[in-house]
């Protein structure tokens, strides 16, 4: 198969038996393999399927909605007034983050979900995106992903109101007391070295957090998708909101968790991926190490369900998928099938002009130049 790049990394004398493993999968419930086993079937039939079997994966009951927002401080710029909030995702998570309302247009106002990477520097998570940089790391970080922005604020000074938490794991979230992390620290404070010491120990944690999530009953992207679909009651208990016109968007990790939003949250109405969508199939052969993170793990999905369902199954939702050429973590036919996979279920479900594919010649990022296409995006759809 050419992938249209040499791959990555492979699991050496394994190798073959986990490719003859994944080549094994039915995906009986992926749109196209369903379509021509059903060929009476409706894409809203498929849909329902694909939904439930995407949810049962989850493993994750958030328990009754009891948000008690807090605002703990507040700061004004000429754009925009941002909040320093917390509130609850679940019974047992008390999330912190940030929420925006913009100056200088009407009120209410449409909404963004706007998430974090997952690349990066895990000490840090919306502030990565929120906020002048509290850290050099911070600064090097959005040089390099989405040109010196931060991207909640500069969606804020474009007339959305804007929600950011910490994903699990991730800034105030990240773990304390355990495997040399200390019990007490402040990323902001820390030398360059000390940042590194810390942030090497907490990647150290992965693998045990996947062990303690799954032996609890359940996933990474189930608390990841609980929590973000919180972000939506958040969003609809402010009256600066307009509830009817709500979107979501992220780059890499965010791009993931943008997917599954999308896939499974009716109360956004558009979103855009950025740098994240390939096919199960292309990505096993080229790059699992480098992409397939923590959150991406749900047995008994990837069985039934390929990468590029999750943006089908958002239909007639607005979608705009960012596949950047030249990212390394995804091979380019991953990619292309990915997009056609996609517009394939688009035009089944009636609704071809709902879907967009970008396919900028960049690495991975979230840059100016896709910004502007986003922002276009979402005010010809919000």
């Amino acid at each position: 198969m050419d992938l249209g790049r040499e791959p990555l990394n492979q699991y050496g004398s394994l190798a073959p038996f986990i490719q003859q493993l994944h080549d094994r999968r039915p995906l009986g419930l992926s749109s196209e393999r369903w379509r021509e086993a059903n060929p009476h079937g409706s894409f809203t039939d498929w849909r329902e399927q694909a939904q439930q079997c995407l949810r049962n994966g989850l493993h994750y009951d958030a328990g009754p909605l009891n948000l008690a927002p807090e605002t703990t401080e507040a700061w004004e710029t000429d754009d925009f007034v941002c909040e320093r909030i917390v509130f609850n995702t679940t019974p047992w998570f008390r999330v912190p983050g940030y929420f925006y309302v913009p100056k200088n247009v009407p009120l209410p106002a449409p909404a963004l979900v706007v998430f974090h990477e997952w690349g990066g520097p895990m000490l840090f998570g919306s502030e990565r995106i929120c906020g002048e940089p509290v850290h050099p790391v911070i600064v090097e970080h959005r040089n390099t992903y989405t040109s010196g922005r931060a991207l909640a604020d500069w969606y804020a000074a474009h007339g959305y109101c804007v929600i950011v938490i910490d994903a699990y794991h991730f800034g105030h979230r990240a773990p304390r007391a355990l495997g040399g992390v200390p019990a007490e620290y402040d990323p902001r404070t820390m030398s360059l070295e000390e940042l590194a010491t810390t942030e090497a120990l907490v990647r150290d944690q992965l693998y045990l957090g996947v062990r303690h999530l799954n032996w609890a009953g359940t996933t990474w992207c189930g608390v990841n998708f609980a929590d973000d679909s919180r972000c939506v009651d958040y969003l609809l208990s402010r009256p600066e909101v307009d509830g009817q016109r709500l979107g979501c968007t992220g780059l890499s990790g965010g791009g993931w968790r943008t997917n599954i939003m999308a896939a499974l949250e009716d109360r956004i109405q558009a979103a855009v991926s950025v740098g994240w969508m390939t096919t199960g199939e292309t990505q096993q052969r080229y790059n699992v190490a480098g992409a397939i993170g923590t959150f991406c793990l749900l047995p008994g999905v990837w069985d039934q369900l390929d990468i590029p369902d999750l943006i089908a199954m958002a239909a007639p939702k607005a979608c705009m998928v960012v596949s950047c050429t030249q990212d390394p973590l995804f091979p380019p036919k991953g990619q292309r099938d990915g997009a056609a996979h996609i517009a394939a279920a688009y035009d089944w479900a009636g609704c071809p002009e709902r879907y967009h594919d970008l396919a900028p010649d960049k690495p991975h990022c979230y840059d100016a130049e896709i910004q502007e296409a986003a922002l276009a995006w979402f005010a010809g759809n919000l």
